[in-house]
């Protein structure tokens, strides 16, 4: 990424952002209805954790802010953006703050990063609902942040593994 020019940047992130986007669409495409509401993949969040690794973290936020706005924008609406924005500030800081320690691996900092991203929803619900009977569901929120987190940075590590001028990981 350093010996790139910024019009070569503006364009891998440009890109990194319209896959997030895809993904986001594609996720919502996949019949995937679990008895839990707020359960997803989170494929999207495949593009960021690629990104954070790869070209830093202030490219991994603008690309996951462009993909949340424009995701809700198409898709999901309002709350959409404000439910995906909460998660995703929780969730880019716990990465970020994990990757610098460099005790982590890109699965385990994906891991903590779904976790986030389910905690900065519910919070978000339960001040939303002023109700904080909600929180009996981040449990199971915390499972499944778990597992898509795993199986995201799995993925993410071998992808990462292949770029050329890859960042240490």
């Amino acid at each position: 990424m350093e010996n790139m020019t910024n019009a070569k940047k503006v364009t891998l992130s440009a890109l990194m952002a319209a896959l997030a986007l895809i993904f986001s669409y594609i996720e919502m495409l996949i019949p995937f209805t679990p008895a839990i509401p707020g359960i997803k993949l989170g494929i999207a969040n495949l593009v960021v954790i690629i990104a954070l690794y790869h070209m830093g973290t202030g490219y991994a936020v603008l690309i996951n802010i462009v993909r949340i706005f424009m995701a809700g924008l198409l898709f999901s609406g309002v709350f959409g953006i404000i439910y995906s924005m909460a998660g995703a500030i929780l969730s880019m800081a716990v990465m970020t703050l994990l990757k610098r320690t460099g005790i982590f691996s890109v699965a385990g900092v994906s891991m903590a990063g779904g976790v986030a991203h389910n905690l900065g929803q519910i919070l978000i619900a339960a001040f939303l609902v002023s109700n904080l009977s909600i929180f009996v569901y981040f449990p199971v929120l915390m499972f499944s942040g778990i597992i898509s987190g795993a199986v995201i940075g799995v993925i993410a590590t071998l992808i990462l593994e292949r770029l050329p001028g890859r960042r240490q990981l």
